[in-house]
């Protein structure tokens, strides 16, 4: 049986290619659609099982690359005649999308056919061994997104082998509602495990440094906890360079200026309407290159993971929290934070269910923020642990001491609280968690002392 094949084609080769496919076995053009939304919806329908692109089709990107394939649908690229598949601005500009099926407009039949029964057999197998079928999108393998697209400058992208060695660390700062101190939390660890690579003598070369991202869709922060301009939202720009096939190393390193020795920041959304422009198909690209640039990605998420958009809407819709499931999806570590009253530590137990059940293989480490007597009693540290555990079956907490002055301190200035407070329990608590963090894959040993506070706030 053929397989029933759709096309996208402009120029004048168009009519040619069709000529040559009707006559080609085992595939059939069942429709020759004028642009990439009649693509996409043919496609949504149901009507073909691969589709031929031009390089050139307007609005062409890897979050439709991603919708297709999501519609079981194989694209195959097409150049111009001239080029030869494989080199031309044209073929690169696939590549960087991609799309490993090229073609060229002026190919024969059984040629441009054969290349379409690769590319429906190679999205048949991604979809059977359980990765992700768009094409060269979202693989969960952040060293192979960035191995199939172009390096800056023209050069070429580095070698897999090379990416995986040189992958950086991602952790994700997620947490219950009700503000329990997310932000706080990741502009502190992220300020701390700068401190610790900074100086710090590496063989192996890059990533290096610390990179903050703000990827919280509902209210985003850490601009403006850090007294920096949000007009411009990094994180965006990012997606969209991503969305492109045109996000490297060196160009997120751009969008991501220092703040810091060895602390660079990822800005966030200044509107939270804007946040259709995260998308899902393209944020795993953007952890990807987060971790080819820094050997640490700390990512301030925001706190709801619902995903029942699709529950509502007969298409795939985009997804509101796609940002934050994309983050705890992709992250070596989660720290889950809550603050330590009642309702704080009710909410988070909560969301440590949420969690389980949105991301099972997430790996939560909880952060209790604003430790007080006066919020759970007497031993404040000890209530916290015994409720956890009963609760949650939660028995590794790392437990911030309440420092309400030095944080008003630092967001008044508009420094890190390891800038504005370093002798802060709450400061040194974090610094202890980068400590324990960097500890796996680092040689710094943990800072003997810094756990004094806890001997002092019950």
């Amino acid at each position: 049986m053929a397989l029933p094949l759709l096309t996208a084609v402009t120029g004048a080769w168009e009519a040619p290619l069709v000529g040559a496919l009707e006559r080609a076995p085992g595939v059939e053009v069942v429709r020759r659609c004028a642009d990439l939304p009649e693509l996409v919806a043919a496609a949504r329908a149901g009507h073909g099982r691969a589709a031929l692109v031009s390089a050139d089709l307007r609005g062409l990107d890897r979050t439709v690359l991603a919708r297709l394939a999501s519609a079981g649908v194989a694209v195959v690229g097409v150049t111009g005649p001239s080029e030869v598949p494989g080199s031309g601005e044209q073929a690169r500009r696939l590549g960087a999308l991609g799309v490993r099926e090229v073609v060229a407009a002026d190919a024969g039949g059984e040629q441009v056919a054969a290349a379409v029964c690769a590319a429906v057999e190679a999205l048949v197998a991604a979809s059977a061994d359980g990765s992700s079928p768009a094409a060269g999108a979202g693989t969960g393998d952040p060293a192979a997104a960035l191995a199939q697209r172009p390096g800056a400058g023209g050069s070429a992208a580095p070698p897999r082998e090379a990416l995986e060695d040189a992958a950086g660390r991602l952790v994700a700062v997620w947490g219950s509602s009700g503000a329990p101190g997310r932000t706080t939390v990741a502009t502190t660890l992220a300020t701390e495990l700068a401190a610790l690579e900074v100086g710090r003598h590496r063989a192996d070369g890059p990533p290096d440094g610390v990179l903050l991202a703000d990827a919280d869709t509902w209210a985003a922060g850490v601009a403006q906890v850090l007294g920096l301009l949000d007009e411009s939202a990094g994180i965006a720009a990012a997606c969209r360079a991503a969305a492109a096939g045109a996000l490297t190393p060196q160009r997120l390193a751009a969008l991501a200026p220092p703040v810091l020795p060895g602390l660079r920041v990822l800005t966030g959304l200044p509107r939270s309407s804007r946040w259709p422009e995260l998308s899902a198909e393209v944020l795993d690209d953007v952890w990807a290159a987060c971790r080819a640039l820094a050997r640490w990605t700390v990512v301030d998420c925001a706190a709801s993971l619902e995903q029942d958009e699709e529950l509502s809407f007969d298409t795939a819709a985009p997804r509101r929290n796609a940002a934050a499931l994309s983050a705890v999806e992709a992250a070596d570590t989660v720290l889950v934070v809550g603050s330590a009253d009642p309702v704080g530590l009710q909410r988070l137990v909560r969301a440590l269910g949420d969690l389980s059940e949105a991301v099972p293989s997430a790996a939560p480490l909880v952060v209790v923020t604003r430790l007080r007597a006066s919020a759970v009693g007497p031993r404040p540290q000890e209530r916290v642990r015994e409720a956890l555990a009963r609760y949650a079956g939660v028995r590794d907490v790392v437990l911030v001491p309440d420092d309400r002055p030095a944080a008003d301190a630092a967001l008044l200035a508009g420094r890190t609280l390891t800038e504005a407070a370093p002798s802060s329990p709450a400061r040194l608590a974090l610094a202890d968690l980068a400590h324990r963090l960097a500890e796996p894959v680092g040689s710094a040993a943990p800072r003997a002392g810094a756990r004094r506070w806890l001997r002092r706030a019950g």
